[in-house]
């Protein structure tokens, strides 16, 4: 007779997993992965070694669905900066804001999800998770172009520069840890002034400008 696991029996082992994942989340935003080992994830989420290698038979495994689960959430923030009814321009600013600040307050974390050396199965998570924000800059670039507050140009070209200018930015500022709340604004406002001054219409600017002079 073949053994069927109860519902009581097949929540405990989700919320088991969900703990060893979540506890493996908590120590490379401590550590980066290099520092994480498998007897660390397994005491924090106070389980035995033996049983986390029954959930997770190595750890590249483990650490690639932490990989998942902590670049889904930042997914989900930028998306939710991308959601207000404001001009484009500043729902553009909105997300880069979010993407930056909420890196630059965990730098570990952040510099294990863009920057660290990791097993290609990974790497190649990595590149495929980039596909959800360049969609979420993509939206935005053309409400801009519809609105004219944007130049005429390929949104999907232009949001993948985007995508691609921001996380390597970020990688100088990762590396040195912990920034001083100036310096990390700085650093924010720059990736900023460099994003919108590459999508904006600045003959608009120009117009509006010299009007206003002439009046």
């Amino acid at each position: 007779m073949t053994y069927r696991r109860t519902s009581k029996v097949e929540e405990r082992m989700a919320q088991t997993r969900e703990r060893i994942v979540l506890s493996a989340l908590e120590l490379v935003a401590q550590h980066g992965y290099g520092g994480t080992t498998m007897p660390l994830v397994a005491g924090l989420a106070e389980v035995s070694t033996g049983l986390l290698y029954q959930y997770f038979p190595s750890k590249t495994e483990l650490f690639d669905e932490v990989f998942k689960q902590a670049s889904q959430r930042e997914i989900d923030a930028c998306a939710a900066a991308a959601a207000s009814e404001s001009r484009p321009a500043e729902r553009l600013g909105a997300i880069i804001r979010t993407f930056a600040h909420r890196a630059l307050k965990r730098p570990k974390l952040a510099w294990a999800l863009l920057a660290e050396p990791v097993a290609p199965q990974i790497d190649e998570d990595r590149l495929r998770f980039r596909e959800p924000y360049r969609a979420i800059f993509v939206t935005v670039i053309e409400d801009g172009i519809e609105s004219g507050e944007f130049r005429a140009q390929n949104p999907h070209t232009s949001a993948a520069a985007i995508v691609g200018a921001l996380a390597e930015a970020m990688i100088g500022p990762l590396a040195l840890g912990v920034l001083s709340k100036r310096a990390a604004q700085r650093v924010v406002d720059d990736i900023l002034a460099l994003c919108l001054a590459a999508v904006l219409n600045h003959d608009v600017k120009k117009k509006k400008a010299d009007t206003g002079s002439a009046g």
